[in-house]
């Protein structure tokens, strides 16, 4: 049995994005490649170099040795401070990196200004087996883990590449892209590849309400790929279902599955986005509420306004359940003036709707409070 996508497999894909040459550990060597003259002599573009510092406190990530460091955890650890600034050229950068709690204030940016040329990427799954024994989990299978406050990423795109196909043998399917748990993360123009759980907004403790802000960024996957505790606001965002060759009959997965505490008041808010699908129409649920065992408190909470969401959304009933003992009616799930195929209201009890009263704090601006990350877009 084999997954396949409308287009190129998710590896093909991957190495496609950064240009089939720069694709390290993709089936080709970063040198196999003969770059253009421009690329020759600027691959950090308007952002400087080594030799042309914008401050003290940038490093420069080049996968071909032009930079600082070849590697993107290298140049995370090589700043061990507040404030650091990472340019990263174009090239597919095969490892996972973890941001820790010290390092604030971090900004990565994609040289180009294209998330497509950057990509950071790995391939482990919750079920793979660890070195030393055991597996990684969910949270161990990220490629990228982010912990520190005040996270920006513009024009990146955090990937993992793990396919259900190639390793039968293994159940822990979930394969996590990117998981950030700081306070204060932008995410402008990036790009979120996956299958299951590619994209884990969530925060450090259960009583820590971290406020995450993604803006013009693209999403995909299967099952609940866009999933956790955050405070979350995804503006003008792009969301894409994928289809599956795994599965007989819908549905075939989740698009949000958030977990938020009962005691934070906002939860994933998505406003003026998208929602597309690769699969037969209505074979997609838009949500269903994860309460983890780790907090039986949780009340998930999501709100969906003026989206447009396409027919892969089941547009009768477009939540479910994840466990019946906490029944997606009992959470915070919305919609408020959603257009498209999947926003037809046919039974109005499975689709609950803000007035327009609700609405009016429904907002980024109450959704982030004192904290305005558009205003640096």
């Amino acid at each position: 049995m084999t997954e396949r996508r409308s287009g190129p497999s998710r590896r093909s894909f991957v190495a496609a994005s950064a240009g089939a040459a720069l694709a390290a550990g993709l089936g080709l060597a970063p040198q196999a490649h003969a770059a253009p003259a421009a690329r020759r002599r600027s691959p950090f573009g308007r952002y400087g170099s080594p030799s042309a510092r914008l401050t003290e406190r940038t490093l420069y990530v080049d996968a071909r040795g032009a930079g600082d460091f070849t590697t993107v955890q290298a140049a995370v650890t090589a700043a061990s401070g507040s404030g650091y600034t990472l340019v990263v050229a174009p090239g597919v950068y095969r490892g996972t990196v973890a941001v820790s709690v010290a390092r604030t204030e971090m900004t990565w940016i994609g040289a180009s200004g294209n998330a497509r040329d950057v990509v950071v990427v790995y391939d482990n799954a919750a079920g793979t087996p660890k070195p030393g024994g055991g597996t990684y989990g969910t949270t161990g299978s990220a490629t990228t883990l982010v912990q520190a406050d005040g996270f920006t990423a513009r024009d990146i795109t955090f990937a993992n590449d793990w396919l259900r196909a190639d390793h039968p043998d293994i159940s822990g399917t979930q394969a996590v892209a990117i998981k950030v748990q700081g306070d204060r993360a932008a995410f402008l123009r990036c790009r979120f590849l996956g299958h299951q759980d590619t994209l884990y907004a969530d925060s450090m403790a259960l009583g820590t309400f971290a406020r995450q802000y993604f803006r013009d960024c693209y999403a995909e996957g299967d099952v609940d790929f866009v999933f956790g505790r955050a405070t979350a606001v995804f503006e003008r965002c792009h969301f894409h279902t994928l289809t599956r060759t795994d599965l007989a009959s819908a549905p075939y997965g989740f698009v949000f599955a958030p977990s938020t505490a009962g005691a934070n008041p906002r939860g994933y808010l998505v406003t003026r986005s998208r929602i597309t699908s690769e699969a037969p129409d209505a074979y997609y649920k838009l949500a269903r509420p994860w309460v983890p065992s780790s907090d039986t408190t949780a009340r998930p909470m999501l709100t969906v306004r003026e989206t447009r969401l396409g027919a892969g959304i089941d547009a009768v009933a477009p939540y479910t359940n994840m466990s019946s003992g906490f029944p997606w009616q009992d959470q915070r799930f919305a919609e408020y003036r959603n257009t498209g195929p999947g926003a037809v209201v046919s039974v109005p009890a499975n689709r609950p709707q803000l007035t327009a009263a609700q609405a009016a704090s429904a907002t980024r601006e109450t959704y982030l409070g004192d904290w305005a990350p558009w205003e640096r877009c």
